[in-house]
């Protein structure tokens, strides 16, 4: 099962991360604290979406 890209970032951009700067394969979000890259598709795989919810510090939603 896969999760759409925008649905990952409304819910990261809903917890106070905001895109930092477009790298050349993935958008770079940040809150201050902690950096996220989030690849540059339209899908990406459940599994994945869940582990950079973790490494955000939020509950997995996906």
């Amino acid at each position: 099962m896969s999760v759409k890209r925008r649905n990952l970032i409304k819910y990261l951009e809903e917890n106070g991360f905001y895109l930092l700067r477009e790298g050349k394969r993935h958008s770079i979000y940040t809150n201050n604290k902690k950096t996220i890259p989030v690849k540059r598709h339209r899908t990406l795989d459940r599994i994945t979406a869940n582990e950079l919810c973790k490494q955000a510090g939020l509950k997995p939603k996906f």
